[in-house]
């Protein structure tokens, strides 16, 4: 039931961004948040199914803010920053395509299996605690699209 309540959040992200122009997914119409815009979001998007599901879950590597060493540390907001040479088409195929990882990974575990990174003091989470995370996180971040679409011009 999470799965399929994630799942319909998830589609909602693609229907939201729907015959955005390249100038409106690239609006940022909300004053004193620069970062708030439609490809910004979905980049969030793409980055936190990738951090909940892949870096917390399996302790793999987060792949915004685990730089290799040596490297510098990405700067705030860089999971809201998507590579300038990315459309909104491709930011939308490369969240599909970590949500496909997601639910793969969601499909091998238990609802009670822990995760493998946990933050310091605390019980690590379960895979339940994720998905019903990412169902809230998905869902407020829809909120966001709608109302930026009705903010810009498409």
């Amino acid at each position: 039931m999470l799965s399929a309540f994630l799942d319909r959040h998830r589609a909602s992200v693609r229907r939201a961004c729907a015959g955005l122009s390249p100038a409106a997914s690239a609006a940022a119409p909300v004053p004193g948040s620069p970062l708030l815009t439609a490809r910004g979001v979905v980049s969030h998007l793409t980055w936190s199914e990738q951090h909940w599901f892949e870096a917390v879950l399996l302790g793999r590597p987060d792949r915004v803010f685990d730089p290799p060493e040596g490297a510098p540390a990405p700067p705030p907001g860089a999971d809201w920053r998507p590579d300038p040479g990315t459309g909104l088409a491709g930011l939308i195929g490369d969240y599909e395509a970590q949500c496909e990882r997601s639910r793969t990974i969601t499909a091998r575990l238990e609802p009670r299996s822990g995760a493998r990174r946990s933050r310091v003091g605390e019980p690590p989470v379960t895979l339940r605690w994720v998905l019903l995370h990412m169902v809230e996180e998905t869902a407020a971040h829809v909120g966001q699209l709608e109302l930026l679409r009705r903010m810009v011009k498409m």
